[in-house]
């Protein structure tokens, strides 16, 4: 009995000591991942602007309100993919597509962006928004100041297979919201206004998401038009008041700029902030959909 008491206590001594050994061998690392991520908390705060980030994401405000921590979380862990600006000068996504060689220097290191646009970029002059063509991976910014009537504030384009079934959804959801005038300070809901997607509404059977597999239901290829109308309100700078990513990567535009719809569960939403009504255009022709936004 001795001698086994004798070992459980030996025992209980090299265990003690061994995790005592792993404590300390885990420490540094834990505390540099600490540092790390206090550091790349600072490299996106060289460029945040909370109080932009507040006026122009009424649906962070909403749950955030004017809170600067929280506003600089979501904007890490949400806006920075989803693709919403930093700031009026500055958007990660556009920073990188519009500068080859610092994406093939930091890839998806976002922070490393901010940290180089706030040193460098800003005083070098480098593209940080949305410019170049309706078909590029960026989206084009216009001033919207003082803008007439019937002028374009916004607009985007997405390429489509127009000899498969989802071809029939993307042209009937892009015709009702084709000609959709918004008021100023009014709501629009795209769900709602290209109807319920069933065969009375002109929708067919296509491909779809579901649970995060791929299957097959009517108004499949709604969600393109839904996410080139969310690009639009990129490149407008109208901020969603609801939008909702994709359970899976769409292959039609790129990440963080789709928004998917489902039933009534998931929408894409907008209040139209600008002073002056917008009106929407859209065509699908020869497998190009086009989403405009533009002051009526």
């Amino acid at each position: 009995m001795k001698k086994n008491g004798g070992m459980n206590k030996a025992l209980r001594i090299a265990l003690t000591l061994m995790c005592m050994i792993i404590a300390v061998m885990i420490m540094p690392f834990g505390s540099q991942a600490a540092k790390k991520k206090t550091n790349n908390r600072a490299k996106y705060a060289m460029v945040f602007d909370a109080q932009y980030y507040h006026d122009n994401n009424p649906d962070v405000d909403a749950s955030y309100g004017s809170d600067y921590n929280k506003l600089l979380n979501h904007y890490i862990n949400n806006g920075v993919s989803e693709g919403r600006n930093a700031s009026a000068v500055f958007n990660a996504r556009a920073y990188k597509d519009n500068n080859p060689d610092l994406a093939s220097a930091y890839g998806n290191n976002w922070a490393s962006y901010h940290e180089h646009f706030a040193v460098f970029g800003i005083n070098e002059n480098r593209v940080a928004l949305p410019v170049g063509g309706s078909n590029s991976n960026a989206v084009k910014q216009v001033n919207r100041a003082n803008v007439s009537a019937g002028s374009l504030i916004g607009s985007y384009s997405t390429e489509y297979d127009a000899k498969v079934a989802r071809a029939t959804n993307i042209a009937v959801a892009a015709s009702r919201i084709n000609g959709v005038v918004v008021r100023s300070g009014e709501n629009f809901s795209f769900s709602q206004t290209i109807l319920p997607r069933s065969t009375a509404n002109g929708y067919v059977k296509a491909p779809i998401f579901i649970n995060k597999k791929h299957g097959y239901g009517i108004g499949g290829g709604v969600c393109q038009v839904s996410s080139t109308l969310y690009a639009a309100m990129l490149s407008a700078g109208l901020p969603a008041t609801e939008r909702h990513a994709h359970s899976l990567p769409v292959t039609y535009i790129p990440e963080g700029m789709d928004a998917t719809i489902a039933g009534n569960s998931l929408d894409l939403k907008f209040t139209n902030i600008f002073d002056y009504p917008i009106i929407l255009g859209a065509s699908a022709d020869n497998g190009t959909l086009t989403v405009t936004i533009s002051r009526y």
